[in-house]
């Protein structure tokens, strides 16, 4: 139990990392754009956070579920098709592509917050469906 506990507040760690990047992140939807793309300043450091913050997640969910011998309440499916929503979304608002127009950008990354928040909202109600 004390490798699940240490793994779980490394999970909670890449979490709150991801929210940071997300929010800072956000700022070059909003400053100093250029045709329809986010700004280019500090591209690489954000783009290297968010990876590796949603690489952490993962890596860690996983071993998580793995040392919990696949047991899942029925939230937990929610909060994974959340999470592939967060991810195409953010996807959707970063994508090096000239044809996606600010304002796409700017709603990819509002529903991908919105994911994020719904997936702590289940996180910490965790209601049972059924």
């Amino acid at each position: 139990m004390e490798n699940l506990s240490m793994l779980n507040n490394i999970h909670v760690a890449a979490v709150a990392l991801l929210l940071l990047v997300i929010v800072v992140r956000a700022m070059t939807l909003f400053k100093g754009t250029l045709n329809h793309s986010p700004n280019p300043k500090a591209w690489k450091v954000f783009v290297a956070l968010q990876h590796s913050a949603l690489t952490l997640i993962v890596v860690t969910g996983v071993i998580a579920l793995f040392l919990k011998d696949f047991q899942v309440e029925a939230w937990f499916y929610a909060k994974i098709i959340l999470f592939f929503v967060m991810l195409s979304s953010l996807i959707k608002a970063y994508k090096k592509d000239e044809r996606i127009l600010l304002v796409q950008r700017r709603v990819g990354w509002g529903l991908a917050l919105i994911a994020f928040i719904a997936i702590l909202g289940l996180v910490m109600l965790k209601p049972s469906f059924g």
